[in-house]
């Protein structure tokens, strides 16, 4: 809930240019400093990282200010940051943000713990400031495609493929937390219901943790739901098709083409076409989502929405999985409203 006092201040605030930071400059952290110092609206200050490599990049690539500390960032004055730091840091960075009153957008997964991300989210609210996670897949304008396609359908099935080679990146999270976390977050959103049963399977093939994962899921509302992912393909893939009582659409969110088939006949015979889809980068359709709740708009990733992705990613990894003997019975089908 926004406050009248916190309303107010981001009622006179939505003329000025927000002064924002990045911390983490790494890959992800680079490119929201290259996006940020674009946007209008928005006045890079700086971005943080402890390694000189990374600072002299970011600063070669964007032309921004660099800084070895958090707190070197938070003295030149920021009304919000971007996190882009290695997960295990997300809860001690964004507490000390929020705790200076500074809003945060915290890249996926919002923390290394479901009991992390709770105080994070807890915090954000005591503070009264905005609080959004970032699964960018959501502004990808094929998923945005495929959103709008299944609004108003009864969904029954959903299958999601996100495979590609081992990122040398890589070292303290397998392919669930990495790239699974992404489909768990797009499932429900999709069916805008909970996930309430998890059944699992893991492999480490190359790997210290899972490299191969084959994810299947029910939600509250009755739809199925799977993802295949992996470490071990050669080429990225990145697939999504959605079964409803009236169409079948599939998406590549790689390539952004997305094709509905519907008019199903007796005769087995229907028709098929290729809807329009944007062209739009995602981070920066995401950046800007976050400028806009910064200034009063609902965050259209809550931290709470962070936390439940987190929590049934976290689940898929538990051996054997905790049972959702817990979860209100099933429904049929709900109609999503896009």
């Amino acid at each position: 809930m926004v406050t009248k006092a916190v309303a107010s201040h981001h009622k006179a605030d939505a003329q000025a240019a927000l002064r924002i930071g990045v911390i983490g400059a790494g890959i992800m952290g680079s490119n929201h400093a290259r996006v940020l110092a674009g946007l209008p609206g928005a006045e890079l200050v700086g971005i943080v990282d402890p390694l000189p490599e990374h600072r002299a990049r970011a600063t070669q690539l964007v032309g921004c200010r660099a800084f070895a500390s958090v707190d070197e960032l938070l003295g030149e004055g920021v009304d919000a940051v971007t996190i882009a730091a290695p997960t295990h840091l997300h809860h001690e960075i964004a507490l000390a943000c929020i705790a200076r009153n500074i809003h945060v957008l915290v890249e996926k997964p919002i923390a290394s713990t479901v009991e992390e991300g709770h105080e994070i989210v807890a915090a954000a609210s005591r503070a009264g400031v905005t609080l959004m996670v970032g699964h960018v897949e959501r502004f990808n304008p094929a998923v945005a495609a495929i959103k709008q396609a299944i609004s108003g359908e009864d969904i029954l099935s959903i299958g999601i493929t996100r495979v590609g080679p081992f990122p040398p990146r890589m070292s303290n999270v397998g392919v669930v937390i990495d790239l699974a976390v992404h489909d768990i977050d797009l499932i429900r959103w999709f069916t805008e219901s909970d996930i309430v049963e998890v059944q699992p399977q893991l492999s480490s093939a190359v790997a210290e943790r899972e490299d191969i994962a084959l994810l299947q899921f029910r939600t509250a509302s009755g739809v199925l739901a799977h993802i295949n992912t992996n470490w071990l393909t050669p080429f990225k893939a990145r697939n999504v098709t959605v079964a409803t009582r009236g169409k079948y659409v599939m998406g590549d969110l790689l390539t952004r083409q997305v094709t509905e088939c519907f008019g199903f006949k007796p005769d087995g015979s229907y028709s098929m076409r290729h809807l329009p889809v944007g062209h739009d980068e995602p981070l920066r359709a995401e950046l800007i989502a976050f400028l806009r709740a910064v200034r009063g708009e609902v965050p259209a990733v809550t931290g709470d929405e962070g936390v439940a992705s987190l929590e049934i990613a976290i689940r898929c990894l538990e051996n054997p999985p905790r049972p959702a003997a817990s979860s209100p019975p099933r429904k049929g089908p709900r109609r999503v409203v896009g």
